[in-house]
């Protein structure tokens, strides 16, 4: 066998698209009260990330801002601890804690070393099932959020980004809604706790984790939660209420130099045909430093840093929406080019080196995504909550390769019609 090497000429270099990217299976397990636990064991250290999905997000609400204080203040106090003796707990054992309140779920989660799980479940189950959100805490948290929105109202971003939800699914609708002073101040510990009883103490929870997993990290799972009162808990699909109007300009700042852009048009979930394919659209469009939007109006005119186009990622109804920031005096200017670039992609079929970069670049994010136990479980977890199966991902892998120059153009001529998108500059 000859092993010398060949000095002459380089390796082929392959593109990304050749890759034949697998998605690591999970284990499954199900505790004795129905809770499934999906699990990815991997990774060469010993640490591990639990998370505990509880469907407990702002759509279950009957006021503004209950599903998201309830879950911050999870860890502010039970009636064994109060909040510096919860926090100081996870510190000693080097754990980091975390808790995220989205439109339909609400989270809870850990990142620690594999051998101290035995000493911080019990402590997680306390917070889950015994939280009493001490009334100097929530006046704390009132306190603090409402001196947050104070600055941020200030910042044009910010607000551009609640306004335009707010035109594509309306105020009253969970994807829609925003918080106000009066909604912080209207928050009482009575509708925490009640909250708190019907989603965490005895809703519906699903848990992910991954890492260099314990051999008994089911056993040790199903003695802290595994006697949880649980229920099933519908996901509520509340009506649409969109704005009539579909263009704003916002004074924020009458001193602002710059302006904040958002063009946003309604677009089914992932469940629909036809999303696959507009993910690769979507990338060609404004998804990567490489788009037609980046060489256009950041490159070309210089009109922002950065431009970007994606697709929501709600369970229900979704949106496709354009978000950059440019001078206020281009801003006008800036929403042009992108209806400019929008008509390239009706009328001109992109050519076959520029589809292959978009390909490329979405197999080698893909790629990223698989790096890791973390990242593994987190696209399965997408994939569960948002009812698909494994399938999904080889599906997508398949669309990436394939999908042609035709049925993208197809497809740009049925949704990237600029009477179908609202449009917001706030200034």
């Amino acid at each position: 066998m000859n092993n010398t090497l060949d000095r002459k000429n380089p390796p082929r270099i392959k593109d990304a698209v050749e890759f034949d990217l697998q998605l690591k299976p999970y284990e499954k397990a199900v505790l004795d009260n129905g809770v499934e636990v999906y699990a990815i064991n991997a990774g060469t250290e010993d640490v591990l990330q639990i998370e505990w999905v509880f469907y407990a997000g702002n759509s279950y609400e009957h006021k503004n801002l209950v599903a998201a204080s309830t879950n911050f203040l999870l860890k502010n106090g039970t009636s064994q601890k109060n909040a510096f003796q919860i926090n100081e707990h996870f510190e000693y054992y080097g754990a980091y804690m975390n808790r995220n309140c989205y439109n339909e779920t609400a989270t809870l989660s850990i990142h620690t070393l594999s051998k101290h799980l035995p000493h911080l479940l019990p402590v997680v189950k306390e917070l889950v099932t015994d939280s009493v959100f001490p009334q100097e805490e929530l006046d704390t948290y009132r306190q603090n959020m409402k001196q947050r929105l104070r600055v941020n109202l200030k910042k044009s971003d910010f607000v551009a980004s609640r306004l335009i939800d707010t035109y594509l699914y309306g105020e009253d609708h969970p994807y829609g809604k925003y918080s106000k002073f009066e909604d912080f101040d209207a928050l009482e510990q009575e509708e925490l706790k009640k909250f708190f009883s019907e989603y965490y103490q005895q809703g519906k929870l699903i848990i992910f984790v991954a890492g260099k997993l314990p051999q008994n990290i089911f056993e040790l799972l199903n003695q802290s939660f595994g006697d949880l009162n649980i229920k099933t808990v519908d996901v509520p699909e509340p009506a649409i209420v969109p704005a009539t109007e579909k263009k704003y300009r916002v004074i924020n700042d009458q001193q602002g130099v710059q302006g904040a852009i958002r063009l946003a048009s309604p677009f089914p979930n992932r469940h629909h045909p036809d999303f696959m394919k507009v993910q690769v659209l979507n990338n060609l469009f404004g998804g990567f430093f490489g788009s037609r939007l980046m060489s256009n109006i950041r490159e070309d005119k210089g009109y922002t840093y950065g431009i970007y186009s994606y697709l929501q990622n709600h369970l229900q109804q979704s949106a496709w929406v354009i978000s950059t920031e440019a001078g206020r005096d281009v801003s006008e200017a800036t929403v042009a080019e992108v209806y400019k670039e929008m008509e390239r992609l009706r009328n001109e079929p992109v050519d076959d080196e520029e589809l292959l970069l978009v390909r490329n670049y979405m197999m080698g994010s893909i790629l990223g995504d698989l790096d890791g136990p973390f990242h593994i479980i987190n696209r399965w977890k997408n994939i569960i909550l948002n009812g698909l199966t494994g399938q999904y991902f080889y599906d997508q892998i398949n669309t990436i390769k394939s999908a042609s120059s035709e049925e993208l153009q197809a497809l740009a001529n049925k949704y990237l019609q600029p009477d179908q998108f609202y449009e917001l500059v706030v200034v």
